[in-house]
């Protein structure tokens, strides 16, 4: 290739989660000698510095980018991506999660940007949606797919909706894995240290829970669910590391339940590999997903997994061998699995042993595929 060709993301915010991350990472870590790498984004979030950090990426924040459906905010963040795309001229606009899939697809569109691409990290509409706003979001998504040349998906469960609603075209669908840095949390440290913070009693099991609290994450089944194992296993000690709309009501439920003493609220923290390091087991009991990737992180740290068997979920974590799989909202299975794992060191130590077949999952391969999908879809046009 004589010229470097520019690669244009468009994310929504960046709050902490895995798109963002990795969304992050792709733009830092392309090949500069083929690409270079651009970023638009919504500001306000956690991750806003670490964009503003970056080096050799090209930065442009959208103030109008906003989460909630506004139609005359949206349309201005149309406009300034309209006048984004004619600055840079990518030859790729690459779109992540639902708004910015929206606006930034129908922005690359009308100023004929050559490869329009599409990641899917989970859907923008969900089961918990009152059903005139899902059926919206879902007829919006396939008005953009038509604006779509390519799709990125990660997980295949995520795929398989996708094609299903209309919402995607799965032969113009890569599965491409989330990834994380896994030698990081096969080494990682500092696990000691948290738990005498904590207060994790000597013999003590911590289970814990990393994520956004929002419904999707249905933080309050976590702690019901901890209520129930405390009146079996009272030396268990409870761990929910982030933040959001529902993090008062967890708190609250927590008092009622009479287990404040028993589970931490952290907030988010930084080093999330010594916090898998602390813990004994993870539980994820989320609705819906995409594939999250805290699950990948805590089973590369050899913890096993408590988790609901929905969507990219079931991809990562295999029911009985590096962890256990219920339905969605049965909080009284989740219990009885995470009872079965405090009471059992042996079978702790056999799951969280199970091969770690996570090679999928390494960020750095995540970054080569994008770079192979890119280069193909690029001569694509050129023949």
């Amino acid at each position: 290739m004589s010229q470097r060709a520019t690669v244009l993301h468009v994310i929504t915010r960046l709050e902490l989660g895995g798109a963002q991350h990795n969304t992050l990472y792709t733009v830092s870590h392309l090949d500069r000698t083929r690409f270079r790498a651009a970023l638009a984004w919504g500001p306000g979030d956690r991750l806003d510095d670490e964009a503003r950090a970056l080096t050799d990426v090209e930065l442009r924040p959208v103030p109008e980018l906003v989460r909630p459906i506004r139609p005359l905010t949206d349309a201005a963040a149309v406009r300034r991506l309209r006048g984004i795309v004619k600055e840079l001229r990518p030859a790729i606009v690459h779109t992540h999660s639902s708004k910015a899939g929206i606006v930034g697809r129908l922005a690359a569109r009308r100023e004929r940007v050559p490869i329009v691409i599409h990641s899917v990290h989970g859907f923008g509409f969900t089961p918990l949606q009152p059903a005139p706003l899902r059926a919206l979001l879902i007829a919006l998504e396939r008005h953009a797919a038509r604006w779509t040349d390519h799709f990125i998906a990660v997980s295949r469960a995520n795929l398989a909706d996708g094609a299903r609603l209309r919402v995607l075209d799965p032969k113009r669908t890569t599965v491409i894995r989330s990834g994380i840095h896994l030698q990081h949390y096969r080494e990682a440290e500092g696990g000691a240290k948290l738990r005498a913070r904590l207060e994790v009693p000597e013999g003590g099991i911590l289970v814990t829970q990393v994520g956004n609290f929002k419904p999707q994450k249905a933080p309050l089944d976590f702690v019901r669910m901890a209520a129930r194992v405390v009146a079996e296993a009272p030396l268990t000690r409870f761990l929910m590391v982030g933040d959001g709309p529902l993090r008062a009501r967890s708190e609250e439920l927590a008092h009622e339940l009479g287990i404040a003493r028993e589970i931490r609220f952290s907030g988010w923290l930084e080093d999330v590999a010594a916090v898998w390091a602390a813990t004994d087991v993870a539980v994820l009991a989320s609705h819906h997903e995409g594939l999250p990737r805290v699950l990948v992180e805590a089973l590369a740290a050899g913890v096993p997994v408590v988790a609901t068997a929905v969507d990219g979920i079931v991809e990562v974590v295999r029911d009985g061998e590096n962890g256990y799989l219920v339905a969605r909202g049965d909080v009284a299975a989740m219990s009885q699995r995470v009872v079965d794992l405090v009471q059992d060191p042996a079978l702790r130590h056999r799951l969280g042993e199970a091969p770690r077949q996570l090679a999928e999952f390494d960020i750095d391969a995540m970054v080569r595929r994008q770079e192979e999908l890119y280069q193909w879809l690029l001569g694509q046009v050129r023949c």
